[in-house]
């Protein structure tokens, strides 16, 4: 009697119809109210882990982002707890050589500055009062001083005078503008004439930032970091901080198609000029990281000017004699970032892989790469002797922090951030398929399930074509073009990386240039017949097409009698101006006179309907 008391309840729930057991599907507003994870940083020890959450307030229409910490050495004892106290937005979280305090940026004062914070408690102090924003921080190896950014008027010679320029235009009445150059603005900043420029400023015996600035970017016409997606892994101290190393591109009238990045060499002193070290490679260098002993330094680097979806490889540059050589030569991947371990003989980087975003160590000496993080995509990362932590999101999950040993064995997961808000949503399954494409070559994608799916059914399908044109939909989260979205409003979602995508080698992705309109169109159309064939719950005859750059707006999108409707985000608005840093990449240098254009403009009218999003 007992036996079947026990069963009674699990075969009535088993009989129960699937609606009442499903969660509540995913959705926008559930997504852009979800907690961001970010930005972890480690004490020198690896004991302590420091890490960014943005939170949302719908209502307001606004985000904050605060600093937590944990003690991974108690593990599990305790979940991280909230380090910045409220009313702080904070980013860039730094500890101090010792591991005792935290440094961090925040406009609390009413602009951005450097703050301070004690590990072991205590309130945030104010460490840099002047009178620009700072855009970014580097600590010195000594923490006697630190490299600061400021957006400057290069014809300034201090802070002040590029503030009283500001206030000027500011109370001036009249607001039209004369751009006698492009860029004339990034996103939705436009150019005003300032550059983002390295500084270098010195720590007074009351642990405040004290006098004017030193500028260490003289004479670089160009943003240091990079505008608008540079960030501090753009420059970096020497270990013995005797020297600084960034990166620039010079502007001039030629930025717009110029991929050609310098590294940069230059006394922490200031007492000279920087020196250019790789002048003679005329396409992107970046990302420079000195050794340990100061003898070499370590970048990224293309080979083939004005391509900016070119491999980054691994460089190593002997700095007495000059000489560089490649590190990876026998990888085929192009590297994200440089993090060294303590012991300098390994490189930890991100790179895109088959769909996935891993996390990867490179020996310096013969190149040999292992996988130190798999599957999803690897977001921020830090290193501290044998502790290794990392954010990783996936098709499935916003980005949680994880610890794990140097070598990628034993993680585990640190954050806890939307568990509460996410444990009764339903998200759709996801599988990666292949299929041949273009030149017979296999080609990947994905297939997301709808929530909360019920075999047998037939599904509505959007189908996600990704942008760049070099680019990839891969296991990993996203606020922009997020599948659980479409997931969650009943729709299965088919995603395909066509040649031109990156992750598959460089072949492949080279194999969209000046073929943009037939090559992934091929692959486009064979991917879509291969999900229909393989997937029986994809409703081929009720399908939707959403695009970013290039669109089945633009092509002969076979089937057309199939999808019917098209969204296009941020399409091509005309093909008689170069598209890329150098369009022969891409369309072989040709205008809207070209029979590509023309094709592409004679095709638009051929669908039931087509929004176009900008």
């Amino acid at each position: 009697m007992i036996l079947r008391s026990v069963r009674l309840p699990l075969l009535l729930a088993a009989l129960l119809p699937m609606a009442a057991q499903a969660g509540k599907p995913f959705d926008v507003r559930t997504m852009v109210n979800l907690e961001r994870v970010s930005s972890p940083a480690l004490s020198p020890d690896g004991r302590k882990v420091v890490f960014a959450v943005r939170q949302t307030d719908y209502a307001a229409n606004k985000g904050s982002t605060s600093l937590w910490i944990e003690d991974l050495v108690a593990r599990d004892a305790a979940p991280p707890v909230r380090f910045t106290a409220a009313g702080f937005n904070v980013n860039s979280p730094a500890f101090s050589r010792d591991g005792k305090t935290v440094y961090f940026l925040a406009a609390k004062s009413g602009s951005m500055q450097l703050w301070s914070q004690p590990v072991a408690g205590g309130d945030a102090v104010q460490v840099s009062d002047y009178a620009l924003d700072v855009g970014g921080f580097k600590l010195s190896p000594d923490g006697k001083s630190a490299l600061v950014v400021f957006e400057v008027f290069n014809g300034c010679a201090n802070l002040a005078c590029t503030k009283k320029r500001l206030d000027d235009s500011a109370a001036n009445k009249a607001s039209g503008q004369v751009f006698d150059k492009v860029f004339i603005r990034h996103w939705d900043t436009w150019a005003d004439g300032r550059r983002n420029q390295l500084f270098v400023a010195g720590f007074g015996s009351d642990g405040k930032l004290s006098g004017e600035p030193l500028k260490l970017s003289r004479g670089i016409d160009g943003d240091v970091p990079s505008k608008p997606f540079g960030d501090i892994d753009e420059f970096a101290w020497s270990a013995d901080g005797k020297s600084v190393a960034f990166n620039a591109r010079i502007a001039g009238k030629s930025e717009p198609w110029s991929t050609n990045f310098d590294i940069y060499l230059v006394p922490a002193s200031g007492k000279a000029l920087p020196k250019n070290l790789t002048a003679a490679n005329l396409a992107w260098d970046a990302g420079p990281v000195f050794s340990h002993d100061g003898k070499t330094l370590y970048y990224r680097a293309m080979k083939r000017p004005g391509f900016e979806a070119d491999r980054f490889a691994l460089m190593a540059m002997d700095l007495a004699s000059g000489q560089s050589h490649e590190i990876d030569s026998r990888w085929d991947a192009s590297a994200d970032t440089i993090v060294l371990s303590d012991d300098g003989k390994s490189i930890y980087t991100q790179s895109q892989e088959m769909g996935q975003h891993p996390l990867f160590r490179v020996d310096v000496a013969n190149g040999e790469v292992a996988n130190v993080a798999k599957d999803g995509s690897i977001g921020g990362f830090a290193i501290a002797g044998d502790t290794l932590v990392f954010t990783r999101d996936t098709l499935k999950s916003p980005a949680q922090l994880f610890a794990a040993r140097a070598d990628g064995s034993s993680p585990r997961q640190v954050s806890i951030n939307n568990a509460e808000v996410l444990k009764n949503t339903a998200f759709g399954d996801f599988e990666q398929f292949n299929f041949i494409g273009w030149n017979g070559e296999t080609v990947h994608g994905y297939v997301v399930k709808p929530a909360n799916y019920q075999a047998g059914k037939k599904y509505p399908v959007a189908f996600l074509i990704h942008g760049g044109p070099q680019g990839s939909f891969g296991n990993g989260w996203s606020y922009r073009w997020n599948p659980q979205t479409y997931a969650g409003q009943g729709y299965a979602v088919v995603m395909v990386d066509f040649h031109g995508s990156t992750g598959y080698g460089q072949a492949f992705t080279d194999a969209i240039s000046q073929h943009w309109g037939d090559r992934p169109l091929e692959d486009l159309q064979k991917g879509w017949a291969a999900a229909l064939k393989k997937y029986s719950f994809l409703d081929g005859g009720n399908a939707c097409a959403g695009a970013q750059n290039i669109s089945p707006c633009e092509h002969d999108f076979s089937p057309r009698k199939q999808i019917k409707d098209q969204i296009l985000y941020q399409g091509v608005s005309a093909c008689m101006s170069p598209v890329g840093p150098n369009p022969d990449f891409l369309l072989g240098g040709r205008t809207s006179a070209s029979a590509e254009c023309r094709h592409w403009s004679g095709r638009a009218v051929r669908w039931s309907s087509c929004a176009i999003l900008l």
